[in-house]
């Protein structure tokens, strides 16, 4: 089901909601409400993304869009029923309603349930401290989104505040559960690594100051990939190089020391899978915490390195 709403309010729309769910005998099983926070360019990508998740988490989901009209109005979309995995409600606002959003959505949360935040391109400067953030337990932004996703990643390092996250650390799961295998399976001291990656991509960067904030060893990371995203990385140790290169997005070969070489599966994901997987946990992650404050100290030896050359 499908409800169009013209020029009406918050307390409209939870009426029309209330309605809408006693006519069709939807029963609630919601977890937690999701706020999507995104342009009129990314909105249908956004939609497409929260009820590919919400088969796996069912959610409230309000998409908050800025229309591009003048007056002063609101308008919204309700969804529910059999081919909907919860609720989602679209708000688009216009005129000077866009600068009080937050006053429109308090009243449209699941009550006693959690709140996520989420904004697929463009996100504030310190999303923990914007009105839609405040509302959230968990805020996730996407570097690599942004026009310069490494400036970008360095931002959100520098305003990191508990509950935030970024994809670019979800893009970086399989890459850090081989290299935790790795490290595990294969024992031996390790001097130095050296992590690869395409130019301008927030992931090498992130998993370097993830990898030196763990091994507590030197990391040089390198712009010179010739594949997608992240492509080579390197452990040094006291009995060989353990590497990972990747040039495809799809297949990695895995070397190490005294074993042949193999391939093994490191596809890129979409980022429906990517918000699926962020949703399995709406605690702090204290590692993710940790490498971001690693990624703000490697970034501060950068400055200092280039200020004294």
């Amino acid at each position: 089901m499908i409800i169009t709403i013209a020029n009406t309010s918050a307390s409209g729309i939870h009426a029309a909601l209330v309605k809408a769910r006693h006519s069709i005998g939807v029963a609630s099983s919601m977890v937690f409400t999701m706020i999507v926070i995104a342009d009129l360019r990314h909105y249908e990508k956004a939609l497409a993304a929260c009820q590919d998740a919400g088969r796996e988490h069912p959610s409230r989901i309000i998409l908050v869009v800025n229309g591009q009209e003048t007056e002063d109005r609101l308008d919204a979309e309700i969804r529910l029923g059999e081919e909907v995995p919860g609720e989602v409600i679209t708000l688009k606002f216009n005129g000077e309603l866009a600068e009080h959003r937050d006053s429109v959505v308090l009243p449209l949360l699941l009550p006693d349930s959690p709140v996520v935040a989420w904004w697929p391109a463009g996100a504030p400067d310190k999303p923990g401290e914007d009105p839609l953030g405040k509302l959230a337990i968990r805020r996730i932004t996407d570097a690599m989104g942004s026009s310069r996703p490494m400036a970008a990643i360095e931002h959100r390092a520098r305003n990191y505040s508990p509950g935030d996250t970024d994809l670019t650390w979800t893009r970086l799961t399989p890459w850090r559960a081989l290299l935790a295998a790795a490290v595990d399976s294969y024992p031996a001291r390790i001097d130095e690594v050296r992590v690869e990656g395409a130019a301008n991509n927030a992931g090498s960067m992130l998993l370097a100051a993830w990898l030196e904030d763990r091994l507590q060893v030197p990391v040089v990371r390198s712009e010179k990939g010739t594949g997608i995203g992240i492509t080579n990385v390197t452990l040094k140790t006291t009995k060989g190089d353990i590497s990972i290169s990747r040039e495809d997005g799809k297949m990695a070969t895995f070397t190490a020391p005294g074993l042949p070489r193999r391939q093994v599966a490191l596809r890129r994901r979409d980022v429906n899978a990517l918000i699926t997987e962020e949703l399995r946990r709406l605690d702090v992650d204290d590692i993710f915490a940790s490498a971001m404050s690693a990624l703000v100290q490697q970034c501060e030896r950068r400055n200092a390195a280039r200020a004294a050359k």
